[in-house]
């Protein structure tokens, strides 16, 4: 897999919540042009994206915030069982020091951290723009 993409109204606020989950900014750009309309069936397009990358090199999320034309849909308040993508999870050293500082950007504990045998630390939170972002932390 190449990436995720997330379509969000705050650019910069999406990429420093991911920020302190542990990505790293590879680059920001504005997409524009008669090819990537072509690709995305959009047609005239203007999109702001910008690229994180996971600390081991592995994964990537684009981030997009589109110009032209505007977002039609909002399935961001859709509860865990809904059908479709619905989050991205990541591997944190520690899920409460992920959450003091995720805290600071808004982000709020979906149900509980829990224990899932002596293998994982587990949680869901609602991030910036009420994405929906599972941690979980591997235990020794």
């Amino acid at each position: 897999m190449d990436n995720v993409g997330i379509v969000v109204d705050d650019l910069t606020a999406t990429i420093d919540f991911f920020r302190d989950v542990g990505l790293e900014l590879e680059g920001r750009a504005t997409i524009e042009g008669e090819w990537a309309g072509r690709v995305t069936g959009l047609g005239d397009q203007r999109v702001e994206i910008a690229m994180m990358r996971t600390p081991d090199g592995h994964g990537r999320l684009e981030l997009s915030r589109f110009l032209t034309p505007p977002n039609v849909a909002d399935h961001r308040n859709a509860p865990v069982n809904a059908l479709g993508y619905l989050r991205v999870m990541f591997a944190v050293d520690d899920i409460d020091e992920t959450l003091e500082k995720l805290r600071k950007h808004g982000a709020q504990l979906v149900g509980e951290v829990v224990r899932y045998k002596d293998a994982y630390r587990l949680c869901y939170i609602r991030g910036p723009e009420g994405l929906l972002i599972g941690l979980a932390q591997e235990l020794s």
